[in-house]
């Protein structure tokens, strides 16, 4: 298999190809479940992306001229790919708990498959500790911090969908989505950037929902 050209497409997958007029250059639509071990604490987020698209046809059209390799295999050294991507930026993801952040751990368990046309992305974010839930917020943001590519929760009549975050466990919690409420100056700063640019690193995270999950007695 030629890994180099399939690490150029874990790129197009991520990181886009830059063919937009404006920020975002492509999206990803996600859906968390936060993971909990018997002791009601939070042990990882799986979470599942859908590459847009426009990325997902030029990843998939790609893949299919790598003779040396199947279809399959080149999907796994894709997603293998992808996770060396995303471990150097923190796999897009920032977690807190009461307002604290907490450290995670390395992905080791992650897929990658083609579902209805879209490249998906599926893997398990260990916490780097258990977070104990029961009387706690845990809120995460998952973005791209220079806003290359918008990462939003799954959508359902244009607002994010609430089975877009699940919680696996018996804790009785309140799930909520926020959507992002960008200043509009930022918009612009956004908006402004070249088709070959990329934001100030943090620009994503004005432009990222929160998912919120607030657990037992507060």
């Amino acid at each position: 298999m030629r890994a180099a050209p399939l690490a150029a497409f874990a790129v197009l997958a991520l990181l886009a190809s830059g063919t937009a007029k404006a920020h975002p250059h492509g999206w990803i639509d996600m859906s968390v479940r936060v993971v909990t071990d018997d002791q009601n604490r939070a042990v990882a987020l799986d979470q599942t992306w859908r590459m847009d698209p426009f990325y997902s046809l030029i990843v998939f059209d790609e893949l299919s001229r790598v003779t040396d390799a199947t279809f399959e295999q080149g999907l796994d050294q894709l997603g293998h790919d992808i996770r060396d991507n995303l471990a150097v930026q923190g796999y897009f993801t920032e977690l807190r708990l009461n307002g604290e952040p907490l450290a995670l751990g390395e992905v080791s368990d992650y897929t990658t498959l083609e579902r209805d046309g879209r490249l998906v992305y599926m893997f398990t974010l260990p916490l780097a500790e258990p977070a104990a839930l029961d009387g706690a917020t845990l809120e995460y943001q998952i973005f791209d911090p220079t806003y290359y590519i918008e990462v939003v929760h799954e959508e359902k009549d244009g607002a994010p969908d609430p089975s877009a975050l699940a919680l696996q466990g018996d804790l009785a919690c309140r799930l909520s989505i926020t959507p992002a409420d960008p200043d509009p100056e930022l918009v612009l700063q956004a908006a402004l950037l070249d088709e070959d640019e990329q934001g100030e690193p943090g620009l994503g995270r004005f432009f990222a929902e929160t998912g919120h999950l607030r657990c037992g007695e507060e």
